[in-house]
């Protein structure tokens, strides 16, 4: 199979999809790889350390799109590059579909098979290629935040660790998933007051333990969202439902309770956002004020450590990204965690999730993939 990786064109995302350690690991199973030129730049990896482990080399995305059976990306395709897919391709890559009806309809009418990282699965219940993106945003979380809360960047001009004589800055972190637990470790490692609120009372048991009691843990109501987020210097969305929009936590009236300068923090933005009054945002504009709240909302985070992050991310999408390339629709047919992240397919879409979001009929993957 010939495997394509274009260079990345969101606004200021740094990560590529394929290392060159990656692209030795598919020229060992027999693969050509077509590479757009600079599409490694953000990565210090040039045009020559992917030709050293093998790959050619593009001169244009629309060579790579136009060549390759399976394109490998970070980021969902921009509006220029749905039009370059087509039926009989395999696309791999983050999608985020709910939230963004227009980008389906692009894959929808393209007839391409669209792998999710975000919706493949593993034998755990987890989501193994979301992971190490979501430890990147949650570790992000609260350097943003406690950058936002200097006061020359708006904010209230609160140190995250106090310094003694001074209490500490307070940090409510609303989902105690993989990003919850990651900001948890960073606030906490800083020296915040910090609480994770979640409606699972075994994973609170779980973080308990894990933070030994210097974290504070609630089981999430009404009462206990007004009460965290109202004294709050920091708060930090970091909920998920696989597939699905985000479910709005903070409501535009709660602002009025919160602080002034106080400084939200949506990591579930890629999904919608977890805030009323959140929208995407870009490294190059990444906050806004509504109502006397900051709001962080950039919806490539791991963007702006481009090393850390694309390594991490290979690592974990290598395995399935290898699958597909060896044996095409029959590895989706085959394993059921791989069928869990495809998205759409000929037209069709196969997310139950994205579907029941969207407002489209859900087509079952093993259906469109005997059809």
């Amino acid at each position: 199979m010939r495997v394509g990786c274009p260079k990345e064109i969101k606004n200021n995302e740094y990560r590529v999809g394929l290392t060159p350690g990656s692209v030795r690991e598919y020229v060992a199973h027999g693969h050509e790889v077509l590479v757009e030129t600079g599409a490694g730049a953000g990565i210090s990896a040039d045009d020559n350390a992917y030709r050293a482990a093998g790959a050619q080399i593009a001169r244009t995305a629309a060579e790579v799109f136009a060549k390759s059976d399976m394109i490998v990306k970070v980021k969902e395709p921009q509006p220029g590059e749905w039009a370059q897919l087509r039926e009989g391709q395999i696309l791999y890559t983050y999608l985020h579909l709910a939230p963004d009806p227009e980008q389906t309809k692009g894959l929808i009418a393209s007839g391409v098979t669209a792998v999710a990282y975000e919706t493949v699965t593993d034998d755990r219940g987890g989501l193994p290629l979301l992971a190490p993106m979501s430890e990147v945003a949650g570790r992000l979380a609260i350097q943003a935040g406690a950058t936002a809360l200097q006061k020359p960047n708006g904010g209230r001009g609160v140190l995250l660790g106090g310094v003694p004589g001074v209490l500490p800055g307070k940090v409510t972190v609303l989902g105690g998933g993989v990003v919850g637990l990651q900001a948890a470790k960073m606030a906490a490692g800083l020296g915040a007051d910090v609480t994770i609120i979640d409606r699972s009372i075994p994973r609170l048991r779980v973080l308990d333990d894990l933070f030994n009691g210097r974290v504070h843990t609630r089981y999430s109501t009404v009462e206990a969202l007004e009460e965290e987020c109202f004294s709050a210097d920091i708060v930090v969305g970091a909920v998920l439902i696989p597939g699905a929009a985000a479910p709005k936590l903070v409501s535009r009236e709660m602002l009025s309770g919160m602080k002034k300068g106080s400084v939200l923090v949506d990591v579930a933005i890629d999904q919608g956002g977890c805030f009323e009054t959140s929208h995407a945002t870009t490294h190059a504009d990444p906050t806004y004020e509504v109502d006397g709240v900051i709001h962080y909302c950039v919806a490539n985070m791991p963007g702006a450590v481009p090393v850390t992050s694309a390594h991490a991310l290979n690592n974990a999408t290598l395995h399935y990204g290898l699958q597909l390339a060896d044996k095409g629709l029959k590895a989706i047919v085959d394993d059921q965690h791989l069928r869990n992240g495809l998205n759409v397919h000929k037209g069709k879409i196969t997310n139950r999730a994205v579907a029941e979001s969207l407002g489209y009929e859900m087509a079952e993957p093993k259906a469109v993939l005997a059809a």
